[in-house]
């Protein structure tokens, strides 16, 4: 059975930083592209981050764009989301998600609908 398992969430103070995890069992990550998505409270689904299947492409959102970094760890089988200088307007449920084949990366931020999913990671920033 594919599953994507999300870790790393928490609560931790407006400046303050973690790192998020997606470790895949039941399939090799290698052979797909992945991404980073989160839904706050009363808010749709956006993408923050995504990543190729190399990990030689990646995109940002706007709104996280030289504080968030996506990397993976193809041995591993895990991608993850290093999240600095966290601001209250981060706080949300974070996904990661998978998809065999896009046309870029870009894209895939942007789409809201993929084959794969975790549970999902909560994250708060709050004082």
């Amino acid at each position: 059975q594919l599953q994507l398992v999300e870790s790393g969430g928490g609560l931790v103070q407006p400046g303050g930083s973690l790192r998020l995890s997606c470790a895949a069992s039941g399939f090799t990550l290698d052979y797909y592209a992945i991404g980073w998505f989160r839904q706050a409270p009363g808010k749709e689904r956006e993408g923050v981050s995504c990543i190729s299947r190399s990990g030689g492409s990646t995109n940002y959102a706007d709104s996280v764009k030289g504080r968030f970094t996506i990397s993976r760890d193809n041995a591993r089988n895990t991608v993850y989301l290093q999240m600095n200088s966290l601001k209250p307007e981060d706080t949300a449920v974070y996904y990661c998600a998978a998809r065999r084949f896009v046309p870029t990366v870009q894209a895939m931020c942007v789409m809201t609908q993929h084959p794969y999913w975790g549970q999902g990671t909560q994250v708060t920033v709050s004082s």
